[in-house]
């Protein structure tokens, strides 16, 4: 699908061998105050959980793809359209480079960029948003790259260790994209 393919990235569907690779994702502790996750995930479940990746948006409301490397053709990380409301026409955005030494190279915008111009086109939707916390100034800057537009702060949102963090709410609005 062209609307996928980028210049160093694409995006594509999740395929069974990526078990291991989102096992890993899934059950890094540091990306578990954005996920909001608390608990890792098993082996049985996420199996499960890519088995049924193939459903339809429409129905599971979400739609993750995983971010592959053109060069070497070796995912990334993931990128997730959740919170689909057809009726408003409007999904929430999740985005992860794994590995540390693969961000900061461009991926994640293009990645951004990919699913915006696929949602937009091809699920008709009016906008995309993404919660992200306050302290987390590297997202922040990537969304704002890409276009999202700061709409609000939802004050003392996160838990994280014990203390209450503000989270911002990001949109990139089709009009203004």
């Amino acid at each position: 699908m062209l609307t996928l393919k980028g210049e160093h990235i694409y995006l594509r569907a999740l395929e069974p061998e990526d078990l291991l690779f989102l096992e890993e994702v899934e059950n890094d502790e540091h990306l578990w105050e954005v996920s909001s996750t608390q608990v890792p995930f098993s082996r049985f479940i996420l199996k499960k959980y890519l088995e049924n990746s193939h459903l339809d948006i429409y129905e599971t409301k979400q739609l993750r793809l995983a971010i592959v490397s053109q060069e070497s053709s070796t995912a990334l990380g993931f990128i997730d359209l959740f919170d689909f409301n057809p009726s408003h026409r409007r999904a929430g955005v999740g985005i992860v480079i794994a590995s540390k030494m693969m961000r900061n190279k461009g991926y994640a915008l293009e990645s951004l960029q990919l699913l915006a111009n696929y949602a937009f086109t091809h699920l008709k939707v009016h906008q995309l948003y993404a919660n992200i916390p306050q302290d987390n100034i590297a997202s922040r800057k990537l969304f704002e790259k890409a276009g999202y537009i700061q709409a609000g702060i939802k004050k003392d949102w996160v838990l994280t260790q014990g203390e209450y963090k503000n989270e911002i709410l990001y949109q990139l609005i089709k009009h203004v994209y």
